[in-house]
């Protein structure tokens, strides 16, 4: 396997190098070891959220995978952050910044290392896309593995009936007690948040993208199956190094166009867009949100999953997963079939012998039968959003919203309005300096809209916000407004009572006032203070380019 070494040979191989070796022999090296190819293990195990709490135990399956192939693996770690827990506070800043902070690590220790390949196991918002960029920008033969979905809380709960409780706690349709209950019983162990939230979005275009074995997006966190997914993982390594199949054979454009396909039909979440864009960057794929309009322009919703539908993603996984929709989407000419996948075969031949799936199943609607019958997400402009904006909108809240402006400098003055039903129906909640640059960080705004709706508001009031959105969020929602307000976007002029229309039919975003009243607004707004000026967020801040490029750090 010496043609494989091609990275682990500089750092260990020949006398000068007896130190380097010398360095790897009390971490369990042994003399054999030295001749075969290494292959990095990235876990992004942590005890600060249940979604990454199993993955040390994966990261083993994928280990003795690796060696039982011939390869000699190297387990490390990388940070993650648990979205769910920061919610609605400052700590939730941190999120989007930790996808940088992770490509940043995993490319960091595998350059540094010399690993031939890489194994890489992510399960939560950001860790997912943080680990494709990672390794995206070292080029070397690499599989990713989803650390699986979790299974449903009490009464068919998640995450999100919590943000929702909270709602109809402060409208006193429920009590304490009840509250309490819910709490408790939602998250009942290790896994993704259920439905199809942006995790499980996540994994599933990562594996249409080609870079995940067949059905890893598509199986619970503890079973069988995901040990067997991470164990194969480990094998598909060394296959890929013989090969010499690395992400850029794998990760196109129409990988790409594969990848936003699958999200579409699944009800995928807005971070998609954000996420997939800069996966895209970092393979240099020019990949943009127009691509998204026009992909989705033929593309029907059909799953009915949360959080616009009724099922999770454990119940998906019991009728077969996404193979056999992505065999009916192949069989539909729907799909590039002819992309090259970690198996070392396209995905064509990887979906030949998937089985449709049973006729009674209620979870996918066929394709005559979709639930939209084209994209949720949509990319919305106007005077609002010249750069674009990013709605979803699965039909089910209406297509077009016309209301009032009730503004707001942050998520958390947003919040307590809601709270204090100082939000009526026809308002247009907007939530600015919350982008990228002017958070900074772009904070998801999850807990705003699900107390929206345990507030009853659902479909009587918008949100529209240069922050993101949880994949857990529904209703009438606009978000990633580009230009973002610190820098100067018509979004930092809006007045209270001001009229806003959300036209998600023609795709527009528009501010219905007077454009020379914008333009004097405009010549007399001056840019906020920078809100943080030193560590990770200045840095971020600084570097961070517009939601409509990624979000990505240059």
């Amino acid at each position: 396997m010496s043609n494989t070494r091609k990275y682990s040979s500089v750092v260990i191989d020949g006398y000068e190098r007896a130190a380097s070796r010398a360095m790897l022999y009390p971490v369990g090296f042994k003399k054999e070891d030295f001749k075969k190819p290494q292959v990095g293990i990235a876990s992004t195990w942590s005890m600060v959220t249940p979604c990454n709490m199993h993955i040390n135990d994966l990261a083993s399956e994928a280990e003795k995978g690796v060696n039982s192939a011939g390869g000699k693996a190297v387990v490390f770690n990388t940070i993650t952050i648990s979205d769910g827990i920061s919610m609605g506070s400052e700590g939730m800043k941190y999120s989007l910044v930790s996808r940088e902070v992770i490509a940043d690590s995993i490319e960091t220790v595998t350059a540094c290392q010399g690993f031939d390949g890489v194994v890489a196991i992510g399960g939560c918002d950001k860790n997912m896309p943080g680990c494709l960029m990672g390794l995206a920008r070292l080029n070397r033969p690499s599989v990713f593995v989803y650390g699986g979905t979790i299974q449903p809380g009490a009464n068919h709960t998640d995450i999100v009936s919590v943000f929702e409780a909270v709602g109809k706690r402060a409208n006193n349709d429920i009590n304490d007690i009840e509250l309490e209950q819910i709490e408790s019983t939602a998250i009942p162990g290790p896994g993704s948040c259920g439905g199809m939230y942006t995790a499980n979005t996540m994994a599933s275009a990562i594996e249409a993208l080609g870079m995940s074995l067949p059905n890893s997006s598509s199986q619970d966190a503890i079973s069988d199956d995901k040990n067997i997914d991470c164990s194969r993982a480990g094998e598909a390594v060394l296959n890929l190094l013989e090969k010499d199949i690395k992400p850029s054979d794998i990760m196109t454009k129409k990988a790409f166009e594969n990848a936003i396909t699958l999200i579409i039909t699944l009800g995928g979440s807005t971070n998609a867009v954000l996420h997939l864009i800069a996966m895209a960057d970092a393979i240099n794929v020019d990949l943009t949100i127009d691509d998204f309009t026009r992909i989705g322009a033929n593309v029907p919703v059909l799953a009915d999953l949360k959080p616009s539908g009724k099922y999770m993603m454990s119940e998906l996984v019991q009728i077969g997963g996404t193979l056999p929709l992505m065999k009916m989407l192949l069989d539909a000419g729907m799909l590039h079939g002819e992309c090259m996948t970690v198996t070392g075969k396209t995905l064509a031949e990887n979906l030949q012998n998937v089985q449709s799936y049973d006729a009674d199943q209620e979870i996918i609607m066929p394709l005559d039968k979709p639930i939209k019958k084209d994209s949720h997400l949509r990319i919305l402009r106007g005077n609002l959003a010249t750069e674009g904006a990013v709605a979803k909108i699965t039909g089910k809240e209406g297509l077009t919203f016309r209301g009032n402006a009730k503004t707001f400098g942050c998520e958390e003055d947003a919040l307590q309005a809601v709270l204090k039903d100082q939000i009526v129906e026809g308002d247009v909640i907007v939530i600015r300096y919350e982008g990228p640059k002017g958070g900074p960080g772009m904070r998801e705004m999850l807990a705003p809209t699900s107390a929206v709706m345990g507030k009853g508001l659902g479909g009587k009031v918008a949100l529209i916000t240069d922050g993101r959105f949880s994949g857990g969020t529904h209703g009438f929602v606009v978000g990633h407004i580009t230009p973002e307000a610190y820098t100067g976007g018509t979004l930092a002029v809006i007045e209270d009572g001001d009229e806003i229309l959300i036209d998600a039919e023609n795709n527009r975003l528009e501010l219905i006032v007077d454009e020379s009243i914008i333009s004097q607004r405009l010549s007399n707004w001056k840019q906020p203070k920078p809100r943080y000026t030193k560590g990770v967020l200045a840095k971020y801040a600084k570097l961070a380019q517009s939601a409509s490029r990624g979000a990505i750090t240059e």
